[in-house]
């Protein structure tokens, strides 16, 4: 069975879909992750701020973040080896890696309608 592996740079959160501006690349991911585990398969996240160890431990993502830096992550492997660096999985590609429809992990749809919010400023009426 196919084992895929990230590493992420330091985030707020495991998945990094938090906080006041949340990059879709990180959406689909999650999602991607989300569904993936939900159908049995094997896929772990490490975040740099929260599993450091990983990091360290893993002889290949330590050896290219002392070679390249943070710049090198998020890094990922796919049955141990490594297949992208310094940016995210498609979902094509993890696709591709378990064998699935590229359609069985686009679980993110857009709200019909979205939230519309204004923030006044202090003393506006």
């Amino acid at each position: 069975m196919t084992k895929v592996t990230i590493y992420d740079p330091a985030m707020c959160c495991d998945t990094g879909v938090c906080g006041p501006v949340v990059d879709p690349k990180l959406t689909a991911v999650a999602a991607a992750v989300f569904s993936l585990e939900k159908k049995g398969f094997s896929i772990k996240r490490f975040n740099l701020s929260n599993d450091p160890a990983a990091f360290v431990e893993n002889k290949k993502v330590n050896a290219l973040l002392f070679e390249k830096g943070i710049e090198s992550l998020p890094v990922i492997l796919v049955d141990g080896e490594v297949v992208k660096t310094g940016e995210y999985p498609t979902v094509g590609e993890f696709a591709e890696w378990f064998g699935v429809g590229a359609s069985e992990l686009q679980t993110v749809k857009q709200p019909s309608n979205p939230l519309n919010v204004t923030i006044a400023s202090p003393g506006a009426k």
